[in-house]
């Protein structure tokens, strides 16, 4: 009984030197994402609009090369991007179009990007906890200046890998919604070829 009452004090008293802080999860899930920069990043994300509906797009990104396809209102809508150049391809007119890549130099959807600073001008917390991952809330601090940042952020965060499973906002009545979040793209994945679309009717808007 003693050497069980022994070994329980000294689980106790360790049990703290495990326990993370909210912070400290954030900032480790930064970390290891930061380094699977170069593997590529695909991603679902779901917007929904008011009066509009629900916008769902599946991301695959690698360097500068995007890959994104959306379904609206029962049509197809894929776009690829290289930087210099953007294709979209529309199912229910079979139509492609090809113009000068409107992104910024960097893209705020589909890259490790949007998961950098979540933290920044938030206190964090967790919401609960269960044996496959954290459930994080981050609410807007009082210091935050940002009338555009979202009042709330809801991530959650795997553990083992400190991956982020799921991320969710709302701001000026639009909902994002991020999830099915996996590492690993290839070029074939992300790059644009025409014989694909060998029926298509082109439309060529660079000139």
């Amino acid at each position: 009984m003693k050497r069980q009452l022994s070994l329980l004090c000294a689980l106790l008293i360790a049990f703290p030197a495990f326990a993370q802080t909210p912070a400290q999860i954030v900032s480790r899930m930064e970390q290891e994402m930061s380094g699977r920069e170069n593997d590529g990043i695909a991603m679902s994300v779901g917007i929904k609009v008011p009066l509009v509906g629900t916008m769902n797009t599946r991301t695959w990104t690698l360097g500068d090369k995007v890959r994104a396809e959306a379904e609206l209102m029962g049509v197809n809508i894929i776009t690829w991007s290289d930087g210099e150049t953007e294709w979209t391809y529309n199912s229910k007119s079979d139509e492609l179009e090809i113009e000068k890549d409107k992104r910024p130099a960097s893209p705020e959807n589909g890259d490790t990007s949007m998961f950098e600073g979540i933290a920044d001008g938030y206190d964090v917390s967790i919401k609960k906890e269960d044996g496959k991952a954290w459930y994080l809330v981050c609410r807007k601090s009082r210091s935050n200046k940002d009338k555009d940042a979202p009042k709330t952020i809801e991530l959650s965060v795997a553990k083992g890998t400190y991956y982020p499973l799921s991320l969710s906002t709302k701001a000026s009545g639009v909902t994002m919604t991020i999830t099915d979040i996996s590492f690993g793209v290839d070029e074939k994945q992300v790059t644009f070829d025409i014989k694909d679309f060998p029926d298509a009717k082109v439309v060529d808007k660079r000139k």
